[in-house]
């Protein structure tokens, strides 16, 4: 089974290529519904959550106020570290069990839908690092779009690995700066070559 990490930055567009590899038949494993699987009420990581950063980042119903948590972890790297700690170990073990269920399924390829793929050190043993690029201040005006304050959404670019950098560390690189229709023929193209080399 191939094993494709796909990952981008904050307003890269990389839930859009993600979507349409599914709608292709891929088998996406999404890490950002892992990290909301993991502090779900009665998981062992939202106590862990609420001891390190006390009751202000949870709703009143007790779950997790994941906006006031990211306001908290996107201005501390401290804070930030000590939430990854947490969390991704949990995701990962998440992940894995996806990943088995695709194998055991007989899935051709499995794609792992990874923000911080680079930040977190996850590329071994990857077979294709698809990064989803776009311009840095076209990122900003879309993460600004969908609603993040300006200030929020320049924190955020800042605390991940630049874009251009992914781009330089991809084996694909599919570029998101121009139209939908765009963006999918290269995703198409990609995805074909995929299936082909799978006999």
């Amino acid at each position: 089974m191939r094993i494709i990490g796909l990952t981008g930055g904050l307003g890269s567009g990389k839930s859009t290529v993600s979507e349409m590899l599914r709608e292709l038949g891929a088998t996406v494993v999404d890490a950002d519904e892992g990290a909301r699987v993991v502090v779900e009420p009665g998981q062992p990581a939202l106590a862990e959550i609420r001891q390190r950063f006390g009751d202000g980042v949870f709703a009143g119903d007790g779950g997790l106020d994941r906006e006031k948590l990211a306001d908290v972890v996107f201005r501390d790297e401290r804070a930030r570290e000590d939430l990854n700690a947490i969390t991704h170990p949990r995701v990962r073990a998440w992940m894995a069990e996806r990943m088995q269920d695709a194998a055991a399924a007989g899935a051709p390829a499995v794609v792992l839908d990874i923000p911080l793929l680079f930040e977190s050190g996850l590329t071994a043993g990857l077979d294709d690092i698809v990064v989803v690029w776009a311009p840095v201040e076209e990122q900003f005006k879309r993460a600004v779009a969908r609603g993040l304050r300006g200030e929020d959404a320049r924190a955020r670019i800042k605390a991940q690995m630049p874009i251009d950098e992914k781009r330089d560390k991809a084996t694909v690189v599919i570029d998101n700066s121009g139209s939908k229709e765009k963006t999918r023929g290269q995703i198409e193209k990609f995805w074909g070559r995929v299936r082909d080399a799978q006999g």
